[in-house]
């Protein structure tokens, strides 16, 4: 059945009201609303995260570091996010969902403009450790606030349309800082992306709904630690956390040290060029609302493979000389990451039951620790092979998520979800 949007009440459900409010349905102000908060927040977000990210080149020479330190940039943004977001989804359990994720948000950007004034190495690499910090409290509960609020018929949908918001944020952090920095210098860039982050986070603070299905739960460590642990007695989720670590892991190792190719002979590119290139990311925008909602249809065993599949001939295109087949091989890595990453991250949700947040959190720890780890380690591989050794290290990890994820065909589906308490006969399917 159909569930009506109705307008939403500023006040905390009680538990009753919770269990009977109805869940965002597609097509109606209450989704439309939804999506819009949660496009902005995806942009700032990972438009915060990523700015720097065409900037490494910049910074190894402004700074005299390596490729492999100028990573630290984002690996230790990544790394503080992927540890602080275990906690972030029981904080919002306790305090609400929306206040956490608007607290997060602002700071965030606050911080970024914070950055642009930072006088050595070491300080920015201090407000960029902060950043993973503050940044924790919006991914994770973001998932779970659509995972609760959303009809059965709409997550897939809604989640892929937050994710397309990622994806634009993304690309519009890289390309911003990317263009500036070759004509007004980096700190200018980095400045600009701050003030969207600011009007970003205003606009989700105004526009999202507050929660029809969130019940305060007091911060119990015990229990906590129950719901941790038993979600690594499902089947499909522990595999799941692993395809997280390797899908965002070799994504940002490829654009970690493109642009150190590109800048380089034969091809000696202007930064500006390359931050042009970030544009790709656009592919993410259609990838991730067309794949999750393919994936709703036909079933996510189905479909997430091919992600990885997609990815790992991309790879290969990038090992040519080419120019052109380069950026067609960067286009399907870039189209196979959102897409599978638009899958895995409402599997997770749709498997997780009651532990939501917690599975969400898990995720996500993985997740970022994929980036951390991988992103890092690249500029190894990048030293002392090129870029043919960047490849190879990444198509080893698609490889491997390409290999679980056929092996996810098998998973059994489950026969009873505990929420969102709505048929299960056509939509996003477990």
């Amino acid at each position: 059945m159909d569930y009506p949007s109705t307008p939403v009440s500023a006040a905390p459900p009680s538990v009753p009201d919770a269990a009977y409010a109805p869940f965002i349905h597609h097509g109606t102000p209450a989704f439309r609303r939804t999506n819009l908060a949660l496009f902005a927040a995806g942009f700032a977000t990972f438009g915060l995260l990523y700015c720097v990210q065409p900037l490494m080149p910049e910074f190894s020479r402004d700074y005299g570091v390596s490729a492999a330190g100028s990573a630290l940039s984002l690996s230790l943004t990544t790394g503080v996010l992927a540890v602080a977001m275990l906690f972030a989804g029981a904080l919002s359990d306790a305090w609400g969902r929306k206040p956490v994720m608007v607290a997060s948000l602002l700071s965030s950007a606050l911080l970024v403009l914070v950055t642009a004034v930072m006088p050595n190495w070491t300080a920015l690499l201090a407000v960029r450790t902060l950043l993973g910090l503050t940044l924790s409290g919006l991914p994770a509960v973001a998932m779970t606030y659509l995972g609760e609020e959303m009809h059965v018929e709409s997550i897939g949908l809604g989640m892929g349309l937050y994710i397309s918001g990622s994806a634009v944020g993304g690309m519009g952090g890289r390309l911003i800082t990317g263009v500036l920095a070759d004509f007004f210098g980096w700190r200018a860039g980095v400045v600009v992306v701050g003030v969207i982050g600011v009007l970003a986070g205003t606009i989700f603070w105004r526009a999202l709904p507050p929660s029809r299905h969130f019940v305060a739960q007091p911060l119990h460590w015990r229990r906590l630690a129950g719901r941790f642990a038993g979600m690594f007695h499902d089947r499909g989720l522990p595999w799941l956390f692993v395809e997280g670590f390797l899908l965002l892991g070799a994504f940002v190792t490829v654009y970690n040290y493109l642009g150190y190719r590109l800048l380089a002979a034969p091809y000696n590119l202007s930064q500006a060029v390359v931050g042009l290139i970030f544009g790709i990311y656009l592919m993410g925008t259609f990838s991730s609302a067309w794949m999750g909602h393919l994936a709703g249809k036909l079933g996510r065993r189905k479909v997430l493979w091919t992600a990885f599949a997609l990815m790992l001939a991309g790879v290969a295109l990038t090992m040519t000389r080419p120019l052109p087949l380069i950026m067609l091989g960067i286009v399907a890595v870039t189209f196979g990451f959102f897409g599978g990453h638009s899958i895995v991250s409402s599997w997770v949700g749709r498997r997780a039951g009651a532990a939501k947040a917690q599975a969400s959190s898990v995720y996500l720890f993985c997740y970022y620790t994929g980036s951390s780890v991988a992103g890092a380690s690249g500029g190894l591989f990048y030293a002392s092979h090129g870029w043919n050794g960047v490849a190879l290290f990444v198509g080893a990890l698609v490889l491997a998520g390409l290999l679980i994820a056929l092996r996810l065909i098998r998973l059994a589906p489950l026969v009873d979800v505990a929420t969102p308490p709505t048929p299960m006969s056509r939509g996003a399917m477990p």
